[in-house]
């Protein structure tokens, strides 16, 4: 078994897969930074809030004012190092810890795709993506034309890994015998030109985008994997990720996971690529010289191979951790981030806090609107964790101006994938005398329906 491994370990590749994920990363990257900047979204997500909806033990990450601005230029400046292959090393590590910094600043934001983003980043930070085709070689007058093969396999490994959960997590009766959430979703888009009003609100329709869905998340990386189905495969990932993209207003995501399976693709493929960008630079008679060539070996690979083992066994086993929780994960969501399940509910909640006095018994409601935006108040009003958090807030808020023996309690009711409203949170337990904590919220009502599945 070792044999095979240390054999494995020292196969080499060429480095061109690499290099042009690299550039396609950085590229992603860069446009997403700027988009989001265009958009006016640093100012409405992170700066006009009062308050900040944190992730558990890492409610010292917080927005730093106008200075955020700042963290945002770092990350889209590190992105163009990383496109262009100048002081990669730096760039990736710095993206990375910029990158994260931002997705943690505000749990209201969180989207499967910016975690995929970390994760990636972080892998990345070990890979040598800058050993061709870059500046770095340009400068070090040295470029790797073979690089160890399993630094591109990890990244084949990582893209199959959120394919397959994704799919995984679609093996549930909502989506599979409900078609649900779909079956909201889709009627919606009568305003798509042609299919808009002739397939978006029929039943048989929604039932074959999801088990179309499900069966694409399952099938696409091995179907990539294979050379004789590969040219097939890319078609497929492009028509269904430039399709959802036109659906849903998923941002850059589609484009993001289009580029980076190229990385399936053989060396030619990627050496023709490159031969664009060579065209290219000869055109704006850029300066150039001959590089040394040498075959890329790690110095430090006994430290980096286990890191990326316990990095891939959390992404093997961190999705499963729903299991440790009793009741209906969709319903509690516990376990349900940072786990691949990707665009499986339609929730919807109302939550109405009364601040009581424990002596007393006076008590008054709070409109969530005065410490709340509307986008904060609608993801904070289904989401258990959320409405302790707020809970919080509140409580310390109302005490810091006097208010005394304060209890929070809040009457709840949530909607899941089209049934009817049911309470959620329990209505007689004192909020404000919850702690976070990686326990089951034992608050949470139980949900009145059973759903199938994985």
């Amino acid at each position: 078994m070792l044999t095979k491994l240390n054999s494995y370990l020292n196969q080499t590749a060429s480095a061109a897969p690499l290099a042009v994920f690299r550039i396609g990363f950085g590229t992603m990257m860069l446009a997403s930074i700027i988009r989001f900047w265009s958009l006016g979204w640093i100012e409405k997500l992170y700066l006009q809030p009062k308050f900040q909806f944190s992730y558990y033990g890492f409610e010292w990450i917080k927005p730093i004012g106008n200075y955020t601005y700042l963290l945002f230029a770092l990350c889209g400046l590190t992105a163009f190092f990383i496109l262009i292959g100048f002081k990669y090393r730096i760039a990736i590590i710095t993206f990375f810890l910029s990158f994260t910094y931002i997705e943690l600043m505000d749990k209201t934001t969180y989207l499967n795709h910016y975690y995929f983003i970390s994760v990636l980043s972080f892998l990345m930070c070990f890979l040598p993506a800058n050993a061709y085709f870059s500046l770095d070689a340009f400068f070090n007058k040295t470029h790797y034309k073979q690089i160890p093969k399993w630094t591109i396999d990890a990244i084949k490994l990582l893209l199959g890994t959120v394919y397959i959960y994704a799919g995984l997590a679609k093996l549930n009766s909502d989506w599979l015998f409900k078609a649900m959430p779909l079956k909201i979703w889709l009627p919606s888009k009568y305003d798509i030109p042609i299919i808009g009003q002739t397939l978006m609100h029929k039943n048989w329709f929604h039932f074959a985008m999801s088990w179309s869905g499900m069966l694409y998340d399952l099938a696409i990386p091995f179907l990539l994997l294979y050379k004789k189905t590969r040219t097939l495969a890319f078609v497929l990932v492009v028509v269904f990720h430039v399709f959802t993209r036109i659906l849903f207003p998923i941002g850059m995501f589609p484009y993001i996971m289009i580029v980076s399976t190229l990385i399936f693709f053989d060396a030619n493929v990627h050496e023709k690529i490159l031969n664009v960008f060579r065209r290219v630079l000869k055109l704006l008679k850029l300066k150039s010289h001959t590089l040394k060539t040498q075959v890329y070996s790690y110095s430090n690979r006994k430290i980096i191979i286990p890191i990326l083992a316990v990095f891939f066994a959390v992404q093997l086993v961190f999705p499963w951790r729903y299991v440790l929780y009793p009741n209906e994960l969709f319903w509690t969501e516990e376990g349900y981030r940072f786990s691949w399940r990707v665009m499986l509910m339609e929730k919807a909640g109302y939550a109405n806090f009364k601040i009581v006095n424990s002596e007393t018994k006076d008590f008054f409601y709070v409109d969530n609107l005065d410490f709340l935006t509307p986008f904060q108040e609608k993801q904070m009003s289904f989401q258990p964790d959320f409405i302790l958090e707020y809970a919080h807030y509140l409580g310390d808020h109302f005490k810091s101006q006097g208010h005394k023996n304060i209890q929070v309690f809040v009457d709840c009711h949530v909607a899941l994938n089209g049934r009817m409203s049911q309470p959620y949170i329990d209505p007689k337990v004192d909020l404000y005398q919850e702690k976070e904590s990686f326990k089951h919220k034992s608050w949470i009502l139980p949900f009145n329906y059973e759903i199938k599945g994985l």
